[in-house]
């Protein structure tokens, strides 16, 4: 979905999945992999910006398999 949302023109939407818990290592959400300020800050965000944390998104899953 990732790569989806990133090629897409259209804005990205909230990459929440109802999973909020925040991990004590990594500081990630474990459902969206996020951190707390990024999702505090989502909804001031441009589409811009949230194309940038989709995309930091994906090395974070990686690290975290």
């Amino acid at each position: 979905q990732r790569e989806a949302v990133l090629a897409s023109p259209e804005a990205p939407p909230s990459p929440c999945v109802s999973i909020c818990k925040i991990d004590s290592k990594t500081q990630w959400c474990e459902g969206c992999y996020r951190t707390l300020p990024e999702i505090a800050a989502w909804s001031r965000m441009d589409d811009t910006a949230r194309r940038e944390v989709w995309a930091a998104m994906g090395p974070r899953l990686e690290n975290a398999a």
